[in-house]
């Protein structure tokens, strides 16, 4: 990677846009991505309490389970197809369009599942539907997180885009506390019959609130700037690959040229290798774990429940934290150090929530899900942007994001829920996927560039 790849031009493109704007840039990303996880949050926490009794066949819980963490992993297998779609289209016409289109489809999907009937109403249609919706959500939210993670790289100042983009991560925080709070609130105020007779539906439908909302703030969001500097766009478009090139060969443009022989084989398994250990890592903690406390361990509803509230309330610390740091000590340092420590970690907290004690199951999870998800979570959002160059960003990005994410977090819960009834209920597999995924993510950190503080208009990946 050449000095110019590494460093910032002098008229940072962040500078032509005001407080206000990236004020607006940052509420859009966060109302998003919230509303992103909140959604699968909700659909986690109903796949692991309720809906195997509601949505599938009651003649064998072992396999309703089982069943209901596989439609989980659909709204996975849409994500990909959504995430070339809408990230090309954000690539050649700007990405606050395209953001908008997401939250809707996405919103959308959500509000419909707390109107579906049950299993016992029309029997086989009822997870037919179930499915086609996940499919609808996860369509819409497979361009949604990277494409807030690429508006507000391009819209931060190159010295604080890690702490700006760590509200990404928060987003993901906010909208798991959201959910989480929500169902622990159902759980408490109604019966274990009354939620699911009706109650679960309630936090589904109220979920457009925030839709709306999110809405409303991305209405007028401009477009980022490092976007409009790109020597490709003219009128707010992108030119295409061919007429790029004769620009660029007219005008003597040698980044561009360079970037058009380049193929960003490297450059995506490292991103993909990042991705492993966060979605991985998001899958097994956040969804399956849930399910494992519950159906394996025979504990409370709310213990799982309540464990996520903990620890989204910690990462409030801990997302920023991460963020920052990686500012001050670069985002290779940091990948680094964060997978150590997570590698440390595992077998300890994992002792902790098997133990079955309702204060070292919350301790365990608490630790286990901040260092080993949500400091990489806040890394994630920036350093994947800034390894792939200007003109293909927002694909590339999107790409490593959602096939990293199907492969990790959609198959994770569904393996691990197999194997573990295949041990009769031991925690060791669990361990293993944990740390695999982790490797995963220490092996690229090793192999990758340093790239914080790079000209995001650079058409060249940093590999």
């Amino acid at each position: 990677m050449s000095e110019s790849q590494t460093t910032v031009t002098a008229a940072d493109p962040a500078a032509k846009r005001s407080v206000r704007d990236l004020v607006r840039a940052a509420v859009s990303g966060w109302l998003g991505t919230a509303l992103e996880f909140m959604d699968y949050q909700l659909y986690s926490l109903a796949a692991a309490l309720v809906f195997a009794d509601l949505f599938f066949s009651a003649e064998n819980p072992a396999v309703a389970v089982v069943a209901a963490m596989a439609t989980y992993g659909v709204g996975y297998v849409a994500r990909p197809v959504g995430a070339f779609f809408f990230a090309r289209l954000g690539d050649k016409t700007g990405r606050a369009k395209v953001l908008f289109y997401t939250i809707l489809l996405m919103g959308l999907a959500t509000t419909l599942i707390g109107v579906l009937p049950t299993y016992s109403q029309v029997g086989i249609l009822a997870p037919i539907l179930l499915v086609l919706l996940r499919i609808a959500q996860g369509f819409g939210a497979g361009a949604e997180i990277s494409g807030a993670g690429v508006m507000l790289a391009e819209y931060a100042p190159a010295k604080r885009r890690g702490i700006i983009a760590s509200l990404v991560a928060l987003g993901t925080n906010c909208g798991t506390l959201l959910a989480s709070g929500i169902w622990a609130i159902l759980l408490i105020a109604y019966s274990e019959e009354e939620v699911i007779e009706w109650a679960w539906r309630i936090p589904f439908i109220a979920s457009a609130v925030i839709m709306l909302f999110a809405l409303w703030v991305r209405f007028n969001l401009k477009e980022t700037p490092v976007f409009e500097e790109r020597d490709d766009v003219v009128d707010g478009r992108a030119l295409s690959k061919a007429d790029a090139l004769q620009l660029a060969t007219e005008t003597g443009d040698v980044r561009t040229l360079e970037a058009m022989q380049h193929k960003p084989i490297k450059a995506f398994i490292i991103a993909l290798m990042l991705r492993f250990g966060q979605a991985g890592n998001s899958g097994m903690i956040q969804t399956y774990l849930i399910s494992y406390i519950t159906v394996v361990l025979l504990l409370d509803r709310s213990i799982g429940v309540n464990a996520v509230i903990v620890s989204s309330l910690v990462a409030f610390i801990t997302v920023p934290l991460s963020g920052w740091l990686g500012d001050r000590f670069g985002r290779k340092r940091m990948y680094m150090i964060w997978a150590v420590v997570a590698l440390i970690i595992i077998i300890p907290t994992m002792l902790m929530i098997s133990s079955g004690e309702t204060t070292q199951v919350f301790v365990g999870y608490v630790v286990l899900h901040n260092l080993a998800v949500m400091s990489f979570a806040s890394l994630e959002n920036l350093t994947i942007p800034e390894i792939f160059g200007a003109r293909n960003r927002y694909t590339y990005t999107a790409m490593a994001r959602e096939i990293g994410a199907i492969v990790a977090t959609g198959a994770g819960p569904v393996i691990a829920a197999a194997w573990v009834s295949a041990v009769t209920g031991s925690f060791m597999p669990i361990i293993i996927m944990l740390m695999f995924f982790t490797l995963c993510t220490l092996i690229a950190s090793i192999w990758m560039p340093e790239v914080a503080g790079r000209d995001l208009t650079d058409p060249r990946d940093a590999i």
